[in-house]
């Protein structure tokens, strides 16, 4: 028997012998893309999907968790220190990559339903989605960075911890809506969505949301980076039309 047809076999012995209780996610999105115009402000994204099953409901706890993740960059975080009565950059650490927005929503507190092994597989807790392996490090403390970086996006709303925010009906339907906010950076949102039962990860699913520029944003985007010169020509004359208009209106109303 060929080598092919012997790998064949324990395939099909694999899936014949999986476990009577596999259940499985469907997943479903309200949008797969947003378009970022000049009066974008945000947009809500509603994930909503079920859990397929083979056999009856199974015992133990069930519960999902959903993550939204934007592209990934590296980040310098600087700590700032008052000397001779001004706030100088004392020391700074270089974060050698971090998602620019990053959601965590589930049914209950993670604490409660991800073990620290699943969740070190799957990396979904946030500070586990920052890569701080071969930062450049100025400080001592790199942690202290980290911490102030978590901080400082969850201040923003770009770093969402959503506990509680996913409902389960029936253990068959779920539903969440995330926000996302109005400064988002293009790229694809990485959307993942992960069943567990008993704080172990049974299932996963993984889809993406594309943001895009469009319109004279997309215009004025690429205008910037493909012909700079012009952009800052462009920017310099809109300027200095909206002094002299402003200059203009103002003699108009004194006069």
């Amino acid at each position: 028997m060929s080598s092919a047809r012997v790998f064949g076999v324990i395939f099909l012995l694999l899936a014949l012998i999986r476990p009577a209780w596999a259940e499985e996610v469907v997943l479903g999105l309200s949008r797969s893309e947003i378009p970022i115009t000049a009066t974008f402000n945000g947009s809500e994204i509603l994930v909503f999907g079920a859990i397929k099953r083979e056999a009856p409901l199974p015992e133990g706890a069930l519960d999902v968790i959903v993550t939204i993740a934007g592209p990934d960059a590296p980040v310098q975080v600087r700590r700032k220190e008052r000397r001779f009565g001004i706030w100088v950059n004392a020391s700074s650490v270089r974060i050698g990559s971090a998602p620019g927005f990053y959601a965590v929503a589930s049914t209950r507190a993670l604490p409660q339903i991800l073990s620290e092994t699943e969740d070190l597989r799957h990396q979904i807790s946030i500070p586990l989605a920052l890569r701080t392996v071969g930062a450049s490090e100025d400080a001592p403390d790199v942690d202290a960075f980290v911490e102030a970086l978590l901080r400082i996006r969850q201040e923003e709303g770009t770093y969402k911890i959503l506990e509680n925010a996913v409902a389960l009906d029936e253990k068959t339907l779920f539903r969440t809506a995330v926000f996302l906010p109005p400064r988002l950076s293009e790229g694809d949102y990485r959307t993942r969505i992960f069943l567990l039962r008993d704080e172990a990860v049974i299932d996963s699913y993984e889809t993406s949301i594309d943001v895009r520029k469009v319109g004279l944003e997309r215009w004025l985007f690429n205008l910037a980076y493909e012909r700079p010169l012009v952009y800052g020509i462009m920017a310099l004359v809109v300027a200095c039309l909206a002094g002299w208009g402003a200059s203009a209106a103002a003699r108009a109303v004194r006069g």
